[in-house]
């Protein structure tokens, strides 16, 4: 395994966490019914997400082009880590909207 791989597997987690502690932001700021705040963290957290997203679109298009991605435990964790920040991600927008219904 090089040192590339090993870059593209911590750039998902990275991202991927990254996002997923904006969107916690987002939703502690909700909590204060401060909108405004939990909007610009959902920002910053879909830019985090986006960037996850990209590095793996790289690895799909790579394999696309026949450029095969070794799968170890890294990379599923990796993965994981992604899978976990859409799921945190979607669900707190929709708890972002609880708290604005539940503020009019």
């Amino acid at each position: 395994m090089d040192d590339s791989y090993m870059t593209i597997v911590m750039g998902i987690i990275m991202h991927a966490g990254n996002a997923k502690a904006l969107a916690h932001e987002a939703l502690e700021a909700a909590k204060a019914h401060e909108f405004i705040k939990a909007d610009n963290f959902m920002q910053e957290s879909n830019k985090a997400l986006t960037q996850a997203h990209n590095v793996q679109s790289d690895l799909l298009t790579k394999e696309a082009q026949g450029e095969h991605t070794d799968i170890n435990l890294y990379m599923v964790h990796a993965q994981d880590h992604l899978m976990n920040a859409i799921t945190y991600q979607d669900l707190i927008k929709e708890m972002i909207v609880l708290y604005r219904k539940q503020t009019n």
